[in-house]
This record gives C-alpha cells, sequence and structure tokens, in this order.
C-alpha cells in the first residue's frame, strides 16, 4: 500500500480579498513541496448533500450554497469570505475527505492527506467561521462509523487554534473521540481543559504562548497520545494545521518543522499499533507560506514512510 495525495484544481479557485491570510498561495505552496513525492494521486470529488447532512442541517446548507457569488466576495462573518469559485471547494475538500477514508478502508492506500481549502475545522452545526465553511474531518469522521461501520475513530486536531467546529460537530458521538491542541488563550476562546463533552470523548490540551518542541512533546506523550490509545480507535483523523509554526504570523507558539513530524510520526505509530495503520489528514490552517509548504512536506514523508 501506499500514501494517497487527495486534491483538486477547485482549491485554488476560492478566492479571497487581498490581503486575506487564507489565500490561494497557500495551497500552490503546499503542492509545489509535495510535487515528485512517491504519491497516489487523486482527484476529490464533490461532497453530496446526503454527506453534509451528517454534520450540518440542510438550511445551514442551504444558507452556504444561496450565499455563493456570481461574482466578487460575500462576507459570511467577520474571517469567512466566498468567491464565486468558493463553494464547489468547500464541496470537493468534504469530498476529499471521504474519498480517502473510503481509499484507507478498502485498503487502496494505507493512509492519505487531503490537500484542499478551505479549511473545515471551525464550522460549528449551523455556522460559518474561522475560514471554514462545513466541516470537513468530522463529516468524514461520521462517514467512517455510518457508512463503514466502524465502532470507533478519533480525531488529533494539532493546528493552534482549538477546533471548535470539530468539537461542536463530534461531541454528541460517543463513537468518536475528538482531541485538540491548541495555544490558550486565542481565538475562537475555546477549548478548554474541562471541556470533555457529554460523553468523556472530548480532550483539550490548551497550550501557553510561547511554548516550545519540547513542552509541546511531554503534553502529546503525557495526555494527548495515552488518551487516543486508550480509545482504541479503528481509524484515526489528523486535522494538520501547521500555524504552531514558530514563524505563523496568526498565533504565538514555537514549533518547528521537526515537531510536527514527530508528532505525525507517534501518531503513525499508534495507527500501526491499534489499526492498521489507517490514517485520513486533512490540511487546515498555516499562513506563513515557507513554513507551511516545509511542514507540510514533512508531514507527508513520514506518512509515505509509513504507508510503504
Amino acid at each position: 500500500m501506499t500514501t494517497a495525495l487527495i486534491t483538486h484544481p477547485a482549491a485554488l479557485q476560492h478566492v479571497t480579498p487581498p490581503g486575506h491570510p487564507e489565500q490561494v498561495a497557500r495551497i500552490a505552496h503546499v503542492l509545489e513541496a509535495l510535487d515528485g513525492k512517491d504519491l497516489l494521486r487523486v482527484e476529490a470529488p464533490l461532497a453530496q448533500d446526503a454527506d453534509l447532512l451528517r454534520a450540518h442541517p440542510q438550511s445551514h446548507i442551504d444558507h452556504v450554497r444561496s450565499a455563493a457569488p456570481a461574482e466578487g466576495f460575500v462576507s459570511m462573518d467577520a474571517d469567512t469570505w466566498m468567491s464565486p469559485g468558493s463553494l464547489e471547494a468547500a464541496l470537493r475538500a468534504v469530498g476529499g475527505a471521504i474519498r480517502a477514508v473510503d481509499m484507507v478502508m478498502a485498503g487502496e492506500a494505507r493512509n492519505a492527506f487531503v490537500a484542499m481549502r478551505p479549511p473545515g475545522h471551525h464550522a460549528e452545526s449551523a455556522t460559518t467561521m474561522g475560514f471554514c465553511l462545513f466541516g470537513t474531518v468530522a463529516i468524514a469522521a461520521k462517514h467512517a462509523l455510518d457508512h463503514h461501520g466502524l465502532a470507533r475513530v478519533a480525531v488529533m486536531d494539532f493546528d493552534v487554534h482549538h477546533g471548535n467546529g470539530t468539537q461542536d460537530l463530534l461531541q454528541d458521538e460517543p463513537r468518536a473521540f475528538f482531541c485538540s491542541s491548541h495555544q490558550s488563550p486565542l481565538w475562537p476562546g475555546t477549548g478548554m481543559a474541562h471541556e470533555v463533552g457529554p460523553h468523556g470523548t472530548i480532550l483539550n490540551v490548551p497550550l501557553d504562548p510561547g511554548t516550545a518542541g519540547p513542552a509541546f512533546r511531554q503534553r502529546m506523550e503525557n495526555e494527548a497520545l495515552p488518551a487516543l490509545a486508550a480509545f482504541e480507535p479503528e481509524l484515526i483523523f489528523i486535522s494538520a494545521g501547521f500555524d504552531a509554526h514558530r514563524d505563523d504570523p496568526l498565533a504565538g507558539l514555537n514549533l518547528g518543522v521537526g515537531d510536527f513530524a514527530w508528532i505525525t510520526e507517534r501518531l503513525c505509530a499508534l495507527a500501526a499499533d491499534q489499526c492498521g495503520g489507517r490514517v485520513v489528514s486533512c490540511l487546515e490552517g498555516g499562513y506563513d507560506l515557507a513554513a507551511l509548504a516545509e511542514s507540510a512536506a514533512a508531514h507527508v514523508d513520514v506518512l509515505i514512510a509509513q504507508g510503504g
């Protein structure tokens, strides 16, 4: 088996206003960094309403679809924008994550990286926010549970911002474990350690501003990784945000490329022990273009090494 790279040119057509950090150049830099790597390259399909309804009410889907402009930009909230290509990009981001699940479950790939945008981990049930329209990873997790009949899945989100949307969409699902490491205090202001969800399946690991690699690794070893292992997932999802990098302009953690490679290695090792190595990773944040590209490449290099 190998590592699948799931993407689509539509990711380049989701355009944001000039100066917006969630820009087209993000995906261009990631794809350039992955060029030439030994990957099974697959185009992301469009998600259907039936897929989106696993996490969002029809009213939210209709709202996003009706807001899509024929030209120019539409502001969905203070941070989140749509252009004429945004709806297709968002639907293919979700569809790509679902395709990744199907490939990994069918044994077509050992693991997969979904290089799409917009990101998804801030989108709540009926709310767009934080550059996100739909809850990509949460929808894919529910697809794995309901379509493939898995008993347990886990999501590890190491984006610098709390994955409030994924938490909102999964906290009522006892078959899904969600863990988020993130800077705190920082937008969106959620993700406190006491937030465990109604089934005790939420683990938040807030990190002080300035936290660097050694402290991050210690928190992962002592808290996140044991909790993930104890849940005994049959598939592990990664919300791979690289904005905890020391060069990122939107936050204040001090991780380096080696830290992202390390956590990827540890998650892949956990997956190898518990679920046949099945890992689906989806791109979230990361706004310094050079740091994003280098970090994503290191992340995928580990997936390739584990997928061979």
